[in-house]
């Protein structure tokens, strides 16, 4: 696994996932300055700006001090104020066509001024680095993160200057074996800053995160706690409840006839919390999700989700979504198709994403990017996945659509992988018991028989599995005659199922490739699938298409997989119809 350290400067704090200080919980609803907009870009695929001719970390003359020549005489062989510009959120790939293809090293700069207050806090905040970020003010590092898909954020109080100020990242979007995700993945690598940077001041003393959720066990008093200096005073003003929290001691608090969040309702509170020198507010909605048996109640009801899988990429503007209009669009998507229900695959998704899915009335499944072959046997790729899954809960625990944790996807069974899996669930619970936690598991085919009896399961609230008859084995005719083998009493949520469709190809439903194929496809699916016990969920792979560098048949893929429910061009495929009037059907 693959560290830089910073030469001489050593005894600055190095942020690394987990063991960073506790996140600012919903930075949107803070005094915030955003850094979005145009940054420069230099392309440094030799590491140059880092390191000197001899291999060695520059401790003088590295990129990061954006030197500027005070005459004609000095030579410094980089220079920033000349470069080109990305635009921030974004990644790179999609907005340079030369960088396509590129994984490597970039270097952004972005200049602000700022009016530094005494006795304020000031915290940089990053919604998204793909992958490794290397962060420094004004020439001096703060520190760096691993993870491409978690926030993480740095101090610089009395690190601002008054004027202008120099913010300088070294990304790396390479891949590497040990990392989380690692070489190997069915996504495009999107490299750069790509989601929201945020400058927050902060009062001294501040409220830096809070919990408030239902007690599973007592779903009349909400539960929860906070972490600032002194007490803090929390309101329901529409519940009509008011109590102090103490920093760092957890509450119960009855609140009879509190109204529940749900698909069908997704109503929201306004929860304000103040200290004696700052106040927050947020929209939280309150429920409940558990399982009885092999069903799922919601609210202590039964329900069945009815699902669709999401990558985190608008395929009409290509790359990763830049704002609120991109998620928007997918969401309401699936509303369309009549879901309740959505798995945002296979990382975590941008915040905005989980408040708007709170306000649209959508579940979630929320996932970390263990995928297929990690190196289940390293204590540092563990650290990693650990970290990414303590980012993803502490950022999103207020969310009320999140009702499932997910610590995986499609990871062979050995004993390694068993621990490694093991101890991500046991985590995830240790984090947040108020949630499911569960994994995509695959099934053990042989002939007609399909068995899921992956140990995992023992140590998961579902049994959730990914199963592709009739596209990667067998044909159409090979599909209503499978025998399921589960092993495990559980609720059973299908997490990915589907065949590949060219939007506007048509032929026979014989013929691969065609929409006739993939709507016959899903027909003996869901015709199968209605067969099984204890079926509770499905969420079919996927709702548009996505790139993926691995797609390379030149006739119907072109870099593309075509998986989707709608077309890399907005049009919905003939199997989409299928799949909602499916859901139309299903009444808990």
């Amino acid at each position: 696994m693959r560290r830089f350290a910073f030469a001489s400067l050593a005894f600055l704090a190095v942020f690394r996932g987990a063991a960073q200080d506790t996140l600012i919980q919903h930075i949107t609803g803070r005094r915030i300055e955003s850094l979005d907009g145009a940054w420069q870009y230099l392309v440094d695929p030799y590491g140059t700006g880092y390191y000197d001719y001899r291999h060695q970390p520059m401790t003088r003359g590295g990129f990061f001090e954006d030197r500027q020549p005070k005459d004609s005489t000095q030579f410094v062989e980089y220079d920033f104020n000349h470069a080109p510009s990305l635009h921030v959120p974004g990644d790179w790939n999609s907005q340079d066509p030369k960088l396509l293809y590129y994984e490597g090293i970039l270097w952004y700069r972005r200049q602000f001024t700022v009016s530094v207050a005494s006795g304020h806090r000031y915290f940089l905040y990053f919604g998204a680095v793909n992958y490794a970020a290397h962060v420094y003010l004004n020439g001096r590092p703060l520190g760096d993160h691993y993870g491409g898909f978690t926030p993480f954020q740095f101090e610089v109080t009395g690190l601002l200057k008054p004027g202008e100020n120099s913010l300088v990242l070294m990304v790396d979007n390479t891949r590497h074996q040990d990392d989380v995700p690692t070489v190997n993945t069915d996504w495009w690598n999107y490299g750069g800053i790509t989601r929201d940077v945020y400058l927050a001041d902060m009062p001294s003393d501040f409220i830096r995160d809070y919990s408030l959720h239902l007690d599973p066990r007592h779903p009349d008093r909400i539960v929860g706690s906070v972490v600032a200096v002194g007490p803090v005073d929390i309101s329901i003003p529409a519940a009509g409840l008011h109590w102090t929290a103490q920093p760092g001691v957890p509450f119960s608090i009855p609140a009879p006839g509190l109204k529940k969040w749900s698909p069908g309702d997704p109503f929201l509170y306004d929860v304000h919390l103040r200290s004696a020198g700052d106040s927050v507010s947020d929209r939280i909605g309150f429920r409940t999700i558990s399982v009885r048996g092999q069903d799922i109640l919601l609210n202590g009801k039964s329900i069945f989700l009815k699902g669709i899988c999401i990558h985190d990429e608008n395929p009409l503007i290509p790359g990763r979504n830049r704002g609120e209009g991109d998620l928007r669009m997918l969401l309401e998507w699936a509303k369309e198709l009549h879901c309740n229900y959505v798995r945002l695959a296979h990382y975590p998704h941008n915040e905005a994403m989980l408040r708007l899915a709170d306000e649209m009335g959508l579940l979630v499944w929320a996932e970390i990017p263990v995928y297929w072959t990690i190196s289940f046997d390293n204590p540092g790729t563990f650290a990693e996945a650990a970290g990414q899954l303590t980012g993803m809960i502490s950022r999103d625990k207020n969310r009320a659509s999140v009702v499932i944790w997910s610590v995986g996807n499609e990871t062979p069974v050995t004993a390694p992988r068993l621990r490694f899996m093991g101890n991500l669930a046991d985590s995830a619970r240790a984090l947040d018991s108020t949630r499911l936690v569960t994994a995509a598991m695959e099934v053990r085919t042989q002939g007609m028989d399909m068995t899921v009896d992956d140990p995992l399961a023992a140590k998961l609230d579902l049994v959730s599995f990914n199963e592709y008859r009739g596209w990667y084995s067998g044909g159409l005719n090979d599909i209503e005659g499978v025998h399921f083998h589960i092993a495990n009493q559980k609720p059973v949520v299908i997490s990915e199922f589907g065949g590949e469709a060219l939007g506007g190809f048509h032929g026979d439903s014989t013929t691969r490739w065609t929409e006739e194929y993939q709507e016959a496809l899903y027909v003996h699916q869901l015709r199968l699938l209605s067969t099984l016990e204890g079926l509770r969920g499905m969420t079919p792979w996927i709702l548009v298409d996505f790139r993926s560098p691995r797609r390379q048949n030149s006739v119907y893929q072109n870099g593309w997989n075509r998986k989707g429910l709608i077309s890399s061009d907005g049009q919905k495929k003939k199997a989409f119809f299928v799949v909602r009037s499916f859901y139309d059907h299903i009444h808990d």
